[in-house]
């Protein structure tokens, strides 16, 4: 029977506490991870901005896909860009956890995707808890909104700016606040 990585433990929602004898993986791929931003951060070519993030996430990014620098991504290979998607400036991805982001999709300055986390309980919180993120096409979320981990945000819908979303977002639905309620439905 093959062995399970830390990496797949993460991603199916296991708690990992720092003093796993397998954390120290997560420690040098994050690590190489930030040597490619560094580079990607210092590019002006969308091309090679595209070609650098496609490294980081092992998996092609479509060329109707834009990003622009800065950008933050701690591990990368858990993240799957659909096609057409636009990451505006400053936005931070933590993706131990899973993130997926479908076709057409928005993202204003600022945003933060965070698929991981840590219990609330001060005796646990030396450890790593994950959740799958979920963005559906046709998505918008607006600046400095914050995605939690374990959240989908239906198709067509709207995330106010500075919204903090802790919950499901239904399709086409408007959601703000903090935490994000309902504003409206689209």
């Amino acid at each position: 029977m093959k062995e399970t990585t830390i990496f797949q433990r993460l991603l199916n929602g296991e708690p990992i506490p720092f003093n796993d004898p397998e954390y120290f993986k997560i420690i040098e791929a994050c690590g190489h991870t930030r040597q490619l931003l560094v580079k990607l951060n210092n590019e002006s070519d969308l091309n090679n901005v595209r070609a650098f993030l496609s490294e980081i996430t092992s998996a092609q990014i479509s060329e109707t896909t834009t990003i622009f620098p800065p950008f933050q991504i701690n591990y990368g290979k858990n993240t799957k860009i659909g096609k057409n998607v636009f990451i505006n400036f400053d936005c931070t991805f933590l993706d131990l956890g899973g993130i997926s982001i479908e076709d057409n999709v928005m993202f204003a300055p600022k945003v933060s995707l965070l698929s991981e986390g840590h219990p609330i309980s001060a005796k646990d919180r030396q450890t790593l808890t994950t959740g799958k993120i979920h963005i559906k096409s046709n998505v918008w979320i607006g600046a400095n909104a914050t995605i939690l981990q374990g959240v989908t945000i239906g198709e067509n819908s709207v995330v106010a700016a500075g919204a903090i979303v802790s919950k499901d977002v239904p399709n086409n639905t408007v959601v703000g606040g903090i935490p994000a309620k309902v504003i409206k439905t689209i």
